[in-house]
């Protein structure tokens, strides 16, 4: 069973997951200098761990295929 999925499909899966990690990182940033700006930067935790993920889908979507080895 194939389950890969098209080159386009995983470009727009990773074009969504970017646009809900600004969205969602801005989000934070605002509510943090609204409320909060005094103290600690909080969102740089979800700004640093998410992006490694984020990037992680970025390398997936975009490095070379591996050559296939099944028989």
């Amino acid at each position: 069973m194939n389950t890969r999925k098209s080159e386009t499909a995983r470009k727009w899966g990773l074009r969504i997951h970017l646009f809900f990690y600004v969205l969602s990182n801005v989000a934070q940033v605002v509510v943090w200098s609204l409320y909060d700006s005094g103290n600690h930067f909080w969102p740089v935790w979800s700004i640093v761990f998410w992006g490694i993920g984020l990037a992680f889908h970025f390398w997936s979507v975009y490095s070379p295929p591996r050559p296939n080895t099944e028989h």
